[in-house]
């Protein structure tokens, strides 16, 4: 980079002669600190820079100094970098390619010495260091540079235009997606490698905060989250296959002050490299960066565009900083997003070890490296539902303690979730999962990747006043198809009770009663519904779950209830009771009047069942050691007697059965007159023929 000085021809001396020309700027002069592993790739770009005439490498640092012959006899070769400052070899930019815990000592001592600073990320290793460096540099008066090569990209700037422009539509949310491979010599490599802290002095070496800290800044950058006040919170779910200190599987959800949620994903445990993304979900497509290449893929329902962008080497922006006071890439303030994400880590539990049944090792030796099973899948449905690894139910993560636990003497067979973890866009409500049989199976799915909005067992509806109740897209009449509407509700329980009885059957029966808040997109009630769950033992391989509820107008004038079937959409009923279930093997569904989904979607029948063998691959299958378990079993829905809402049944493309309560056309809740429903569900291990199901039927699950 070639420097001028320029003066305005109108120019002159007090005495009127014209100036003498000014003398070219010097060149910056450079000292490296760490020139081995990272700092080879310095020395490269600074090769480069300075056969540009750019700069002048006057200067290195390191007690393992470089090869000789490798660097001109012109550069004078220190210890540490406190030698180098000592000696005063005229160095007018640091840069610091040194293990994460001494970035904060020695740019403090190189901003001291007033001189700017480019440090290698992470900048620092606490959010103590960050306001410390930063206080320095202020004081200072000198530049910091963070070396997050990627924000020097300039489809950084072009996927804003398409943002703003309106070109994805709304923005949903935002996921970075990393899998790498790191084997047992990566974490051999240097004392630091793989330390939360060493003698005693924070190191926060780990996935999000060193391997793949480029996709969470990327994505901190693409979600508008740069400095300390730009983060609203940060939580963390982090976990380890190798034997380290640090994490190398993990999920950060992150939300930002501006009220958009970015989920990171990260393992270095995948069975194979790939190229680590963020992307921007939007309402109508997405736009995700591979920011390794710069390229960036537009995807809509026009079809998809890609694109690759040039970029910007952050060394030399921070030397036409210096000189012409332009704007840093990187500036330290602007990582202060990325910090309060380490400092979140930093401050964390210890990440939870991944159980070896869940761990494949490849390759042998120090080139051994642990395969996590079904990482990719779990990261995927992480991104689209915005879930950590423990709400989903991963088999590996730590257990989320439910709500409330529903037991059977003294044995869990469901867990009673209230939602608030769920994202907005999936209209957060009470459910039921999972819900296993006596024998453990389970037999419920929740967050599922082919429609995440799907919760267990519960109440949804998508069209109540205008207002989406069941999650995703809204299927309207005007548009003839599903489409993004900011328009999703939440229901929220206002007074719960739970208890045991004694049943008239002589068993223990098991009651939940609900006052559930059905409130809208502005938090204003729309519905007031009343539910009752209750449980009870039929057999040693059969238990009873039932569920009523009744929905009235939160306010003094009815409220339509209505679905994408009374919208217009053919067969299209569903809302109301619905049932989740998991990938299920050698799936049967039938009726007394008929089998398999076309016969018995839209039917009006005295019973339901589907039977089949689960287990098959859910991640919500475990044992209490973390392993899985799964096995056959039966479900047998059974309505309200009287009954003649029909069933709503999937079974090719997801599995699911629900009791529509607005087929074709909506149903009015009235003031005074509220919509109600039940429904009881027969939970059995194995395979039941019809005339066990009439059996059962018939006596309504009474105890023999």
């Amino acid at each position: 980079m070639t420097q001028h000085s320029a003066i305005t021809e109108s120019s002159t001396h007090p005495g009127g002669d014209n100036p003498p020309a000014a003398a070219p700027a010097a060149v910056p002069r450079i000292a490296l600190v760490g020139v081995h592993g990272f700092g080879e790739r310095h020395l490269a770009n600074l090769a480069r820079l300075e056969e540009a005439g750019a700069v002048e490498l006057v200067a290195v640092a390191d007690p393992n100094p470089p090869a000789q012959g490798q660097l001109a006899e012109s550069v004078a070769v220190f210890d540490d970098l406190a030698q180098l400052l000592a000696a005063d070899p005229g160095v007018d930019v640091v840069i610091l390619a040194t293990p994460i815990q001494t970035h904060a000592p020695l740019a403090l001592a190189a901003l001291s010495a007033g001189k700017d600073v480019y440090v290698e990320k992470p900048p620092v290793a606490s959010l103590a260091q960050f306001e410390e460096v930063l206080a320095a540099a202020e004081s200072a008066g000198r530049l910091v540079q963070v070396g997050f090569q990627s924000l020097g990209s300039r489809a950084l700037p072009a996927i804003r235009a398409v943002v703003e422009s309106g070109g994805i539509g709304d923005v949903l949310g935002l996921s970075a997606t990393g899998q790498w491979v790191r084997s047992k010599a990566y974490f051999k490599r240097s004392r630091w490698a793989g330390k939360r802290s060493l003698d005693g002095i924070d190191v926060v070496d780990g996935v999000a905060t060193n391997a793949l800290a480029h996709a969470v800044a990327t994505a901190l950058h693409v979600a508008g989250a740069h400095t300390l006040a730009d983060v609203k919170s940060v939580e963390t779910d982090l976990y380890r296959a190798h034997d380290t200190e640090s994490d190398d599987t993990s999920i950060l959800r992150v939300r930002t002050a501006a009220g958009t949620t970015l989920l990171c994903g990260l393992t270095l445990c995948a069975p194979e490299q790939q190229n680590p993304s963020v992307t921007v979900h939007g309402t109508l497509g997405e736009i995700t960066l591979f920011y390794t290449e710069d390229e960036v893929v537009i995807t809509t329902a026009d079809g998809e565009r890609r694109e690759t962008f040039g970029r910007t080497d952050l060394l030399e922006n921070l030397l036409d900083a210096r000189s012409t006071g332009a704007p840093l890439l990187c500036s330290l303030p602007d990582t202060g997003a990325f910090t309060t994400v380490l400092e979140a880590i930093r401050t964390a539990p210890a990440p939870q070890q991944i159980s070896p049944e869940h761990i494949t090792w490849e390759g042998e030796g120090d080139d051994a490296h642990p395969v996590v099973h079904g990482i990719g899948p779990s990261l995927e449905r992480a991104a689209k539902a915005q879930a950590t690894f423990a709400e989903l139910g991963v088999p590996w993560a730590r257990k989320l303690p439910p709500v409330r636990p529903l037991t059977i003497d003294g044995q869990e067979i469901a867990e009673y979730q209230d939602g608030s973890r769920i994202r907005a866009v999936s209209s957060p409500r009470p459910y039921l999962h999972p819900v296993r049989t006596l024998a453990g199976t389970v037999v419920t799915d929740h967050q599922p990747l082919d429609h995440v909005w799907h919760l267990g067992v519960g109440v949804a509806l998508q069209d109540v006043d205008g207002t989406n109740f069941w999650g995703g897209r809204t299927y309207t009449r005007e548009a003839g198809q599903y489409i993004w509407r900011p328009d999703h509700g939440r229901i929220t329980a206002t007074a719960t009770s739970i208890e045991e009885t004694a049943a008239v059957t002589g068993g223990p029966e098991g009651r939940l009663q609900e006052t559930l808040s059905w409130n809208g997109p502005d938090d204003a009630p729309v519905l007031v519904e009343e539910r009752t769950w209750t449980w009870s033992g039929v057999s040693s391989a059969t238990w009873r779950l039932s569920l009523d509820f009744a929905l009235s107008p939160a306010g003094d004038q009815p409220v339509s209830l209505g679905s994408p079937g009374s919208n217009g959409r053919h067969e299209g009923g569903y809302g109301g009771f619905f049932w989740r279930l998991p990938e299920c093997g050698g799936a049967t569904v039938w009726t007394p009047a008929g089998a398999g989904e076309s016969e018995v979607h839209g039917s009006v029948t005295p019973w339901l069942a589907w039977a089949g063998e689960f287990g098959a691959g859910t991640l919500e299958d475990r044992t209490s050691d973390g392993g899985t378990s799964g096995g056959s079993a039966t479900l047998v829905f059974v309505p309200a007697e009287g009954s003649t809402d029909p069933w709503f049944v999937r079974a090719d493309g997801y599995p699911g059965v629900g009791q529509s309560l607005a087929w074709d056309r909506p149903v009015i809740a009235e003031p005074g007159n509220p919509v109600q429903r039940g429904i009881t569900v027969f939970v059995a291990d194995g395979i039941l023929g019809t005339a066990d199901i009439e059996s059962l039927v018939n006596r309504r699950g009474n105890r023999s």
